[in-house]
């Protein structure tokens, strides 16, 4: 899971940051796009797979689990 989830975020991420500095899509935005995921993407990784572990802990704290009251 970690592996897609980091995928596809460095993915929207870089595209959605390029967006915001070049503000047009042409050749040039595709490319910079590229460029900015491959650079992410070994970054987001292994932050997927060592945080994840974490965020699922303090959720886990952060939020009770539903009482049965039945």
């Amino acid at each position: 899971m970690a592996f897609f989830m980091s995928l596809f975020m460095a993915f929207i991420m870089s595209g959605v940051i390029m967006f915001s500095r070049l503000g047009t899509v042409d050749g040039a935005f595709f490319y910079a796009w590229f460029d900015a995921f491959l650079l992410a993407w070994p970054i987001a990784m292994p932050a997927a797979f060592f945080v994840g572990p974490i965020a699922q802990f303090l959720v886990k704290k952060l939020l009770r689990a539903p009482v049965n009251t039945k």
